[in-house]
């Protein structure tokens, strides 16, 4: 009975159209100012094939290195990270997500997870082998330990000032 029940209930939220219209899209996460979009479609080799997708997404006409110098250019405060920040895969992840949502400024995020073309671009990019990857009004800052040592020292605060008007820390 539970079974059949569960086996009904994901049938019925893989029929809805938003859960289609994602198999088509851009692959990778983007999270933009508390929303996050994320289709999940990878063609990962390591990926077990019972778990690839069936159609493969459909790419942008921009490369890799396009997007990120985009997201870069447009986003305030640009992170690259192992997941999305609601739902961080990596303990420094999560704490750079932590620490800059203790000054309520709004941040995009791309989880490098989701695509590995995508990682090596931010990597050549930033010329950083490491992630999470912060940038702040166009600049590269560095990775979760840089972010806590600059909100230790007050310089973090200093540097968002001008993105949001109220970005006191909340502690």
């Amino acid at each position: 009975m539970a079974r059949s029940l569960s086996s009904l209930l994901l049938k019925g939220v893989a029929g809805l159209p938003a859960a289609r219209s994602l198999r088509t899209a851009v692959a990778g996460s983007f999270y933009h100012h508390g929303m996050t979009y994320s289709t999940n479609v990878t063609d990962d080799p390591d990926t077990h094939e019972d778990f690839r997708p069936v159609s493969k997404p459909v790419r942008s006409d921009l490369s890799q290195e396009a997007i990120v110098e985009q997201d870069v250019k447009k986003n305030p405060v640009m992170i690259y990270m192992k997941g999305v920040p609601d739902l961080p895969q990596c303990g420094f992840s999560s704490l750079a997500v932590r620490v800059l949502k203790a000054y309520d400024v709004p941040f995009s995020a791309r989880n490098i997870l989701e695509d590995p073309e995508l990682k090596n671009a931010v990597k050549a990019f930033s010329n950083w082998p490491t992630f999470p990857q912060i940038f702040i009004k166009g600049e590269f800052v560095g990775g979760s330990d840089i972010i806590l040592n600059m909100h230790q020292t007050g310089e973090l605060k200093e540097k968002l000032k001008e993105i949001n008007g109220n970005q006191e820390s909340k502690e």
